[in-house]
């Protein structure tokens, strides 16, 4: 269960994050596009652990 719960999680920081770097870069907003930025690679990451977690069995 972990393996999917992560893959969500990380779904939905991805898509969350690219929405900030739109919304950010039509308001030129910087910060908001940094913040996108962020998030987004912390989703890439939380997708990552979920693959990990899958190739694992959840042990990790």
């Amino acid at each position: 269960m972990g393996e999917l719960t992560e893959k969500i999680k990380g779904n939905t920081n991805e898509a969350i994050g690219n929405t900030k770097q739109v919304v950010g870069d039509a308001v030129d907003s910087s910060e908001l596009m940094e913040e996108g930025v962020e998030q987004e690679i912390k989703g890439e990451k939380q997708q990552l652990k979920g693959e990990l977690e899958g190739a694992l069995g959840n042990d990790i």
